[in-house]
Order: C-alpha cells, then structure tokens, then sequence
C-alpha cells in the first residue's frame, strides 16, 4: 500500500471501526516510493477467518483509500512471518534514560509534555470497609482507563467511585477500594507505593520524544503494558493522525515490546521522512503528539 502521509491515519480508524486490533505494525518504503504496510491484528469478533468478514475489511479499506491502494490482502500468518517482522529488541541507553526518567526521579520533563498536577490521598477513617482513594488531577483520554489499569496491576478492587469534572478539566475522583482479601490498605507502605504509581501514571501515562537516528529523525512513543498483556488502545491512531495533521510523512515504523527497568512498555519508532517536514520544529512534533494522544488536541 502507498499511504505513508495520510493513509496509515485512515486505515488505523476503519481498523478500529471493525473492531480489528493492531497488534503490530511493520512499515517500509522501497527505492522506488512505494510503501509496504504490515498490520498485524486480531479480530475481536473473532470472524477474520470468513469470506464475509473479509470482504467487508476489504470494502471499508477501499472507501477510504480509493486509489491510493496498489493492492491489499489479508491471509493468516505463521510463526516465520511473525518472527521476521519483530521489531528491533535493542533500544539505545540515551533514549531509555530519557523517555523513561520519570521512574526514576522526582524532577519531571518538560511541563508541555506531563500532565498538570496531580494529588493523590488516602483515607481509613471514612468507612468502615474501605479506604478512600481521593485523585484531583487533569482531565485526559483514558484517565479512568489509566486508574483502572494501574489498580489492576496493584490487585486492588473497587466497590464505588464519584468522579466529578470541573472548569479548565479539573477532574475530582473518589474511589473506595480493598485489597484482594477484603481488607483495607493500612500498610504506609503499601499506601505510600500505590499513591506514587497513580500520581506517577497521571502525570506522564505515555512517554514521547523525538530524537536522532543517525542522519534521520525518530519519533518514540511509549507506553505501560499491563500485567495482563494488554496495550493501551488506539495509540498508533493517535499517532499518526497527529502526523496527518502536521503534514509530517512516515518513512518506516514499527511496534515492539520491551522489559525496561523491570517493567514492560509498548514502543512506537516512528521514522520521519523529513523531506516535506524538515521544517517542523521536533519540539512541535512531540507537542502535537503527545496534545492528540492525551486528548487536549
């Protein structure tokens, strides 16, 4: 398929609109211009396997991209194919000390690219059962998915919640929640730990930046993979539609999944063809992204 300026945007939303899951995404583009497009996906339906539930992917495609497709095919693939499509493993020292410093210190990156204050309570003396977990914060996209997740991740159950939303999104939340067993949180030690997660996770959900590959320029952009395995939805979408909108082609992409300091991440490389957009300062691209991923666009 060549699509690489507008069309991955396009594509990624009729994906999304079937309820078909991006796993992976392997770009390329060869010496004479044309790009090759790999998508990786399930079907959550679980019918991609049928001529009906074919030929209707394949009408959606069409609509949207008209004559910008050379030809299309979707066709189940082995362990080969999957295994030569992975991504690269190796990420450099520079851009994990980078992207992922949050972990490790209490000094934040640019203020453009987190989130505005986030404060975190707990409280033992308002129920009997429960403790209450008290989050003022910035509104974003997948705000409750990001609590949600990071509870999950920490075995915590919630019984009920109020979440108000103020002027300027202002978000208030209160969540009474127990442990596996039943009980409340009272270990400070297990409060403390799970008070700094959820502030941690408000303040910077995804991770972006753009840096130097060689001569080229490289959009990253990551993501917390949950306990369970699952990513975080419509990340790629986000991506390049902000891209889209930038007028900013993609030369080559790929997804892959990494064990950062203990911990798994969902990372998007993204390379930039600069022809077009040699102009656009890396520092708006990372603004635009991270504005479109976060819902502020």
């Amino acid at each position: 398929m060549n699509f690489r300026c507008f069309g991955l945007a396009d594509v990624t939303q009729v994906l999304s609109s079937l309820e078909l899951n991006i796993q992976k995404v392997k770009v390329s583009t060869t010496p004479d211009g044309t790009v090759v497009d790999l998508f990786f996906i399930t079907d959550t339906r679980e019918l991609l396997h049928t001529k009906n539930r074919q030929e209707e992917t394949y009408k959606a495609l069409e609509d949207v991209m008209q004559d910008a497709v050379i030809s299309f095919n979707i066709e189940k693939v082995g362990p080969e194919i999957t295994a030569c499509c992975q991504a690269s493993p190796y990420l450099p020292s520079a851009i994990t000390d980078d992207i992922f410093n949050l972990e490790m210190s209490n000094d934040l990156p640019s203020v453009s690219l987190t989130s505005n204050n986030v404060c975190v309570t707990m409280d033992n003396s308002l129920s009997p059962a429960h403790t209450l977990v008290q989050i003022v914060c910035q509104d974003h996209k997948g705000l409750l998915y990001d609590i949600m997740r990071t509870l999950k991740d920490y075995n915590i159950q919630i019984s009920y919640g109020r979440f108000y939303i103020k002027q300027g999104r202002k978000c208030e939340i209160d969540l009474f929640i127990m442990q596996s067993d039943g009980k409340k949180i009272v270990d400070p030690s297990k409060q403390t730990a799970l008070s700094s997660r959820l502030k941690m996770e408000l303040l910077q959900p995804l991770r972006v930046t753009v840096v130097s590959r060689g001569p080229d320029t490289e959009l990253l952009v990551a993501n917390p993979v949950e306990l369970s395995s699952k990513g975080r939805p419509l990340v790629f979408y986000d991506i390049t539609l902000a891209l889209k909108m930038l007028n900013t082609c993609i030369f080559s992409a790929e997804i892959g999944r990494h064990m950062i300091r203990d911990r798994e991440w969902e990372v998007y490389r993204i390379l930039l063809d600069e022809g077009a957009s040699s102009s656009i300062p890396r520092r708006k691209v990372e603004e635009e992204v991270w504005k479109r991923l976060m819902g502020w666009e």
